[in-house]
C-alpha cells in the first residue's frame, strides 16, 4: 500500500517559486521520524542498514533521504507492522491527525495560502520542531486509552 509519493505534490497548486523537492518534506520527515523511532520495517535494516545510519548521522537531510532512499514513495513495506498500524490511524490525509499536526507546528512561521506548508524548510532543526509532537501522538495511540 502507498501511503504517500512525493510526484502526487507537484503540479497544480503547488508553488511554482519552489523546486519539486518540496513536495517531498511532509512525508520525508514522517518517514525519518518513523525509522528513526524503530518502526523501520525490514527493507531498511536488512536490506539498506546504511539508510539508517544516514538519518542517525544526520549526514542527509529528511526530505532528501525520502527522495533518494525511497525514491519519494511511502509505502508499508518501509515499516514495521505496528509502524503501519499507527500510520493508517495518524497519517491518512483524510481522516489522520498528521497534516493538522504538522500546520500546528509550522504554519505561524510560513507565508498564508491554502499551500503554505510547502514551504517548510526540509533540514533537521524542522525536524527537530515536528519530533516531540510526533512522539507524544505515538505515545497517545499505543496508551490502552488511545
Amino acid at each position: 500500500m502507498k501511503y504517500d509519493d512525493a510526484s502526487w505534490h507537484y503540479g497544480g497548486e503547488f508553488p511554482s517559486d519552489l523546486p519539486d523537492e518540496a513536495g517531498a518534506t511532509h512525508t520525508g520527515m514522517y518517514v525519518a521520524w518513523a525509522l528513526l523511532s524503530g518502526l523501520a520495517g525490514d527493507i531498511h535494516i536488512i536490506d539498506y542498514p546504511e539508510d539508517i545510519q544516514r538519518l542517525q548521522e544526520r549526514s542527509v537531510t529528511p526530505g532528501a533521504f525520502f527522495l533518494s532512499a525511497c525514491d519519494g514513495k511511502f509505502t508499508n513495506e518501509d515499516l514495521t507492522d505496528e509502524g503501519n498500524a499507527f500510520t493508517s490511524w495518524y497519517f491518512d490525509f483524510e481522516k489522520g491527525q498528521y497534516l493538522a499536526d504538522y500546520e500546528a507546528t509550522f504554519g505561524q512561521s510560513l507565508p498564508e495560502g491554502p499551500n503554505s506548508l510547502y514551504y517548510v524548510t526540509d533540514s533537521w532543526d524542522s525536524f527537530d520542531k515536528l519530533r516531540p509532537v510526533l512522539d507524544m501522538r505515538l505515545l497517545e495511540w499505543r496508551s490502552p486509552a488511545g
